[in-house]
């Protein structure tokens, strides 16, 4: 498989058109994977320079903390703001969906379950050592790991939404639609958005389920989108590529490196 970084990207990119007051949708068939208003967000940021940081072998705290200095406009919280703009960034034990919307890195390069749960909780420790933060991204790589390994989704209900977010476990799509709302923390966004996974049927209508929530949405795609191509193994071409020609160059570099790391036979990776 290829483009893995951009299964994320694409969800962040197709969500942040419907992203903020009066431009939440709960209309599914008015859902475009890439209007006009369409770009990278913070989520994509982060994603990507959690997948340097481990290719590389560089910091991560430092990583995220230079990644997001060089993209101080893509939308960042007013608290990660203050994180990234201290000379000593600190973690602030934030439960927010962050955590789950930039560790799948974590869950495309694992080799063993321990490994990703370990590979998670270092993208999310910088700033989300709340456990629930901490959670929300063991969860997501966790989910994304399993799935390209073979699991099938009843494995991922019974054994990581159960387990991971019970609350939500036997509810599907219909039932959390019209009632869902936005929510910013890893509990309120990570299990909805392995429901869209759950409930969807290929990789565009998991992205535009989740968009179609009405919630958080270029986060709930930027989550969902990682499980959906870890399953289908497919995604369309003309989007990726409308994607990466809105990427910088760093970022086209590090998904083309990304992609030969996780393909490479296991004693040529250096993780």
């Amino acid at each position: 498989m290829k483009n893995l970084l951009m299964s994320a990207a694409v969800g962040d990119i197709a969500g942040s058109a419907y992203e903020g007051k009066g431009k939440r949708i709960k209309d599914y068939d008015k859902v475009k994977m890439f209007s006009s208003r369409a770009h990278f967000t913070d989520d994509t940021v982060l994603t990507f320079a959690c997948a340097e940081a481990f290719i590389d072998h560089l910091d991560m705290t430092w990583n995220l903390w230079k990644c997001a200095n060089e993209h101080r406009h893509a939308g960042f919280s007013s608290t990660f703001k203050e994180w990234f703009g201290s000379h000593n960034p600190q973690p602030y034990r934030s439960l927010g969906n962050g955590s789950a919307m930039r560790c799948s890195s974590a869950g495309w390069l694992a080799k063993t379950e321990e490994e990703c749960i370990r590979m998670a909780t270092e993208t999310a420790s910088p700033t989300h050592n709340h456990p629930e933060g901490i959670k929300g991204a063991v969860a997501t790589a966790l989910t994304i790991f399993h799935l390209k390994n073979g699991k099938d989704k009843d494995f991922v209900r019974e054994h990581l939404l159960n387990e991971y977010y019970p609350d939500w476990a036997n509810k599907t799509y219909a039932d959390i639609h019209d009632d869902y709302t936005f929510y910013s923390t890893c509990p309120g966004t990570v299990g909805p958005a392995m429901i869209c996974f759950l409930d969807s049927k290929d990789y565009v209508n998991c992205i535009k389920l989740a968009i179609s929530l009405g919630g958080d949405a270029d986060t709930l795609a930027a989550i969902a989108g990682p499980m959906a191509y870890a399953f289908y193994k497919k995604m369309p071409d003309a989007l990726v590529y409308q994607a990466l020609k809105k990427l910088p160059d760093w970022m086209v570099d590090v998904s083309e490196r990304f992609d030969q790391v996780v393909n490479a036979p296991t004693s040529e990776m250096l993780i």
